[in-house]
């Protein structure tokens, strides 16, 4: 109650002059209007303050009114004001009476909720932001906002209460919290923060496998490696390495459960052990020892005749000789005699055929080896074989004898020295045919004998 002074007359108990106006509904966000009014038949007011559970809001030396423009829950309290009005000497004071304004909560603090509350690494998570306006403020419009170790994710601000990551990596590990706040009034209030342990996955169940655009792996051809885990999350560190000496031969990282190293130009040396190994961060895992081979086309075989060489005789041994420079095993060997097929010969090891022939006078011709491993074939040029009929410039066909004969067989002496007779000693020749006659043990023996100018015309009858 006011004190008197200065002859100022105390107005009796609870007959207050002044009157402190103020809403009866406050919402946080709201502006507080406080008007402080005196009764009539007073004089007029000099001084006016405001006063907040008895600390002073405002002073003025004329009447005015007091705002607080953006209510919060901390201005809850007693309220009231105080006023001095005089005239020439006399001067009275006087407070209102106390009230009480209390702020209510447009919406509670937000609550963060995370769905799954342990994420494994590379699955979707869910944040939630949980808060809901007063019932008496049903069409508040809310927006909300979530951050990671203060910095704010998504598009910003948002008219929804969730957020969807995709997939969540250890690197977003880390403290969640999110805001909310109203558009009008603008009230923003932010929950607790939340830890999120986002789990990692180790590698499991490593496995190689080889593959080739053409099927088996060929010299010259691409070949793609492809190390692959069944099982593992975040970034894998995925290795290439050939067993024989342990070093790597192509390393990716990558957020894949899978990696493919290329080789784009193989060859045969690069056949060998294989193994890929697998790493993200717990115990590196490597496959079993995966052997590569790699095989290549035929070359371009050459053909070459043996003894007697390219002129041979009747009843001559002839070895044909086809042979590849280089080429994977096994290698099919054909022998072909102009366009027909003499033999075929597989060599499960390389190295070359031989294919040996008795010749007769058809041999003659043209010969030619083709060499095949599943990769192509390749053919030899041509090499040329003459056979002829005997020795010098008679050729000798053959003996016959008659059946039932138990004496002369094929004598290649006698056949020489019926060569020379037939060159030209006729007398000769007369005189070994009477003393084959005088001495014959059974049957007859006949000759024949071809390309004997000098023969023929002297003894037509004989031969």
């Amino acid at each position: 109650h006011p004190c008197c002074f200065q002859g100022l007359v105390c107005p009796p108990p609870g007959s207050h002059w002044l009157t402190l106006q103020a809403p009866s509904v406050v919402f946080e966000g709201d502006s507080i209007d406080l008007m402080c009014q005196k009764k009539k038949g007073w004089r007029e007011i000099e001084t006016m303050a405001y006063y907040k559970d008895g600390e002073k809001l405002h002073f003025s030396n004329e009447v005015s009114s007091f705002s607080i423009s953006h209510a919060a829950l901390s201005d809850s309290g007693n309220y009231h004001c105080s006023a001095t009005a005089g005239k020439f000497v006399f001067q009275k004071s006087g407070d209102s009476r106390s009230v009480r304004i209390e702020v209510q909560e447009l919406f509670p603090c937000p609550v963060l909720t995370v769905s799954p509350f342990w994420p494994i690494e590379g699955s979707p998570v869910t944040l939630t932001c949980k808060t809901q306006p007063s019932p008496q403020r049903s069409n508040a419009e809310l927006q909300f906002c979530f951050f990671r170790d203060g910095r704010a994710l998504g598009s910003s601000w948002s008219s929804s209460p969730e957020l969807r990551v995709p997939a969540m990596w250890s690197e977003d590990s880390g403290s969640y919290w999110c805001q909310a706040e109203t558009v009008t009034p603008r009230v923003r209030k932010q929950s607790l923060q939340s830890q999120i342990h986002v789990q990692r996955v180790p590698v499991s169940n490593i496995s190689l496998q080889i593959w080739a655009p053409r099927g088996p792996v060929i010299e010259g051809g691409n070949l793609v490696l492809l190390c692959s885990v069944a099982k593992g999350t975040g970034n894998i560190t995925f290795s290439w390495h050939r067993d024989a000496t342990g070093t790597s031969v192509g390393r990716k990282t990558q957020r894949s459960l899978s990696a493919e190293l290329e080789v784009p130009a193989v060859r045969e040396r690069d056949a060998g052990r294989y193994y890929c190994r697998a790493d993200n961060g717990h115990d590196p895992i490597q496959n079993k020892v995966l052997h590569i081979h790699v095989r290549s086309p035929v070359s371009r075989p050459v053909l070459t005749l043996g003894e007697p060489g390219a002129r041979a005789v009747v009843g001559d041994m002839v070895e044909l000789r086809c042979e590849a420079q280089s080429g994977s095993p096994p290698i099919l060997y054909r022998f072909y005699h102009e366009n027909d097929t003499l033999g075929n010969i597989s060599a499960p090891s390389g190295g070359g055929a031989s294919f040996n022939l008795s010749l007769t006078a058809e041999h003659s011709g043209n010969y030619s080896c083709e060499v095949n491993n599943d990769l192509g074939a390749q053919h030899s040029e041509v090499v040329p074989l003459t056979v002829t009929g005997g020795l010098g410039p008679l050729r000798l066909t053959h003996w016959c004898l008659p059946s039932g004969t138990d004496g002369y067989r094929r004598d290649h002496v006698t056949a020489r020295v019926l060569g020379v007779l037939c060159g030209g000693l006729g007398f000769i020749t007369v005189a070994l045919l009477f003393y084959y006659r005088s001495h014959k043990i059974s049957g007859w023996l006949s000759a024949i004998c071809f390309d004997c100018p000098l023969l023929l015309p002297t003894f037509p009858l004989l031969i």
